[in-house]
Order: structure tokens, then C-alpha cells, then sequence
């Protein structure tokens, strides 16, 4: 079992604790304030735990000749890629506006810090756990500066393999233990024959003392409940007002309906995973006397005679006599008084009969 730790104030992860549910607005915020608070509302509405973005100091994160790049795209808020980040880019002051907003409303609020610097600032920032983006889990000097600052971890594994994982972990591990990791495979829209959700198990076997969890860039919600099944412990997935909006990551978001979907559908998967004793339960009791069968026998039995096999048949019986697990059991055994042919066998007509205790 993966351990527990406090990946927010007064919410912990990892174990039996609920699933922690990321809403992932990035940038689809279209660069606008009054939007961007419309999709936290949006988040906190629909059920999720956290409403997360994304965080880029662009000089950090990109040099001069990629900013300078041509961006042509049907996408593009800009001729080049640099004016398009930068019109999706919030300021410091912005920031701190939404995470106020947030807060206001109830919701953890956090982002990715997309390079260095921006993790500086959201350590000054004060948002409850960093976010690793899949861009940088291999960008060890990033992720060892991180580690230091002393807050949660929360890790995607996007375009990683499985030895660089490992690595990730042995850099991690001792200096900050409060960390998970999420499947993810970095594709937008994602196709389900790309997802591999079997590595979740694969994860859970390699790293048994951190939880793990899921990224999701698919369509639809099947796939990310199919993941809390196999015991992802965060969930993470892009949202967005709307779908056809322009930028790229809008075609593999959730919409406000989906987003809720997907809220009610993971916490009844929760509750639907229960205990992994197998037992009668009291919800079956009233089906178990309607339709439970019993040893019934097929011939009249005379006083006295001993049980053979193949005097013993299963019916559904009245009244309840032995169930159909003491069949065998009852095979040799004497009966202490006539029992007449299509009746129930009950304890009161067997000869020294001992009651099983089921376990």
C-alpha cells in the first residue's frame, strides 16, 4: 500500500484516501483573467480538489531563437511563438489574484512551474504542492531545486521511460520524501492504445512507498475511472468552457459536464472497490431467502437410514435446510427421523450434526 502524506493542507494522499482530483486549466484561459476565474468556479462547481495552470518565466524556458520561431499555427495568438506565450502568460500580480480567488472559494489552487524560475515564484507564491510537468521529470538539476523547497511533489512521467523513472526517484527520495508520480503519456488528443495503464501497476510494484496517479489527455472520462480501479491515487485531466476554442490542448479537455461525469464517476468507483473480504453480506440477505438453495432429498429417507449421495439433490428449498457447500458433508451421516421425498434437510433431522462455522 502506497504511503500517506499531506499533499494540501488538511488533505492527504496515497493509502485508503479519496482520489485526489486535479483540474488541469493549463493555459486554456485564452490569456483572459475574468475566463480564467470563470474555470476555477468551474473546477471547485463540478467536484475537483485542485484547479491548476501553468507557470512560465518564457526567458527561462525558452531561448531567444525559439521565441523568435515563426508560429503560424491555426492556433497562434501571435506571428511568433514568444507573442503567443506572452499572451497566454499571466503576470505575478494576476497570479496572485487568481490563487486569492481561489481560495475564496474553496479550492486548492496550484501550477506547473515551466522552468526554474517560475518554481521560485510559486515557492513565494505559497500554492500547497509543485506540479512537474512532464517536460521537465528529466531535467534533473530542475527537479533536485524543487525537491529543496521542501513542498509535495507531484511528478507526470510524459515521453519518460521507465529507467529514467528510477533515476527520478534516487533524486528525489531523500531529499524529499512527500512525492508521487502520474501515468501520462504526452499526446493531444491521447488514443486509448497509447495510455497503457498497466505501467500504474507497474509504478505501484517499482515505487510501493509513494502513491501513484494519472494524467490524462484522452477523450472522455472511461479511462481516467479505469485508473482509479487500478488505484491511482491523483487524477489529473485538461479542462476546459469549451472545446472548439482555439488552442491545442482544448480538443483533449473535459468540458464542465464531463468534468462533474468524471468527479461522480471516480467517487463511486471509491465506494464501489469496498473490502477485499469476501463474505454474505447484509445487502444479500433478503435475496439469499428468496432464491438460496438447500440439500433437498429426491427419495423419502426412513428413520435411521444413512445419507448417500445419491439420494441428495439442490433446490431452492422451504423451509431453509443445510446450504449446497454441505452436500458432501452430509453424505454418511444418519437421519433421526423420516424425511419425506422433495423436502428440505434440516440440522434437526440429522443424527450428532455439528454446525460449520464459515469463515
Amino acid at each position: 500500500m502506497s504511503r500517506e502524506f499531506e499533499l494540501c493542507p488538511g488533505r492527504r494522499v496515497g493509502g485508503e484516501q479519496p482520489c485526489f482530483i486535479i483540474a488541469e486549466i493549463g493555459q486554456n484561459h485564452q490569456g483572459d483573467l475574468a475566463i480564467a476565474k470563470r474555470m476555477i468556479r468551474m473546477a471547485k462547481d463540478c467536484g475537483a480538489d485542485c484547479a491548476k495552470f501553468q507557470k512560465s518565466e518564457l526567458e527561462y524556458k525558452f531561448n531567444k531563437k525559439a521565441l523568435e520561431r515563426p508560429y503560424t499555427s491555426k492556433h497562434s495568438w501571435g506571428k511568433t511563438y514568444g507573442e503567443h506565450k506572452r499572451h497566454l502568460e499571466f503576470s505575478h500580480d494576476q497570479y496572485r489574484e487568481l490563487k486569492k480567488y481561489a481560495e475564496e472559494i474553496g479550492i486548492f489552487f496550484t501550477a506547473s512551474g515551466m522552468d526554474e524560475m517560475a518554481v521560485e515564484f510559486l515557492h513565494e507564491l505559497d500554492v500547497p504542492f509543485f506540479k512537474v510537468g512532464s517536460g521537465d521529470t528529466n531535467n534533473f538539476p530542475y527537479l533536485e531545486k524543487t525537491a529543496k523547497k521542501g513542498r509535495p511533489m507531484v511528478i507526470s512521467s510524459g515521453m519518460q521511460s521507465m529507467n529514467t523513472m528510477h533515476q527520478v526517484y534516487q533524486i528525489v527520495k531523500p531529499i524529499n520524501p512527500n512525492f508521487c508520480f502520474l501515468q501520462c503519456t504526452s499526446a493531444y488528443p491521447l488514443q486509448p492504445e497509447d495510455v497503457n495503464l498497466r505501467v500504474i501497476s507497474a509504478y505501484q510494484s517499482a515505487f510501493p512507498d509513494i502513491p501513484i496517479g494519472y494524467s490524462g489527455h484522452e477523450t472522455g472520462i472511461a479511462i481516467s475511472v479505469a485508473a482509479v480501479a487500478m488505484g491511482a491515487k491523483v487524477v489529473e485531466r485538461h479542462v476546459t468552457l469549451d472545446k472548439t476554442w482555439k488552442g491545442s490542448d482544448h480538443q483533449a479537455s473535459l468540458e464542465p459536464n464531463e468534468l462533474a461525469e468524471l468527479v461522480k464517476a471516480i467517487r463511486t468507483v471509491e465506494k464501489a472497490m469496498g473490502s477485499p473480504v469476501k463474505q454474505l453480506l447484509p445487502c444479500e440477505m433478503a435475496c439469499n431467502e428468496k432464491l438460496g438453495k438447500s440439500v433437498v432429498v429426491k427419495v423419502t429417507i426412513p428413520e435411521g437410514a444413512v445419507l448417500t449421495l445419491d439420494m441428495l439433490t439442490v433446490k431452492v428449498g422451504e423451509p431453509k435446510g443445510f446450504p449446497p457447500e454441505a452436500i458432501f458433508d452430509l453424505v454418511g451421516q444418519k437421519v433421526k427421523k423420516c424425511i419425506e421425498e422433495d423436502e428440505t434437510i434440516t440440522e434437526q433431522a440429522v443424527e450428532n450434526h455439528v454446525k460449520k462455522v464459515k469463515c
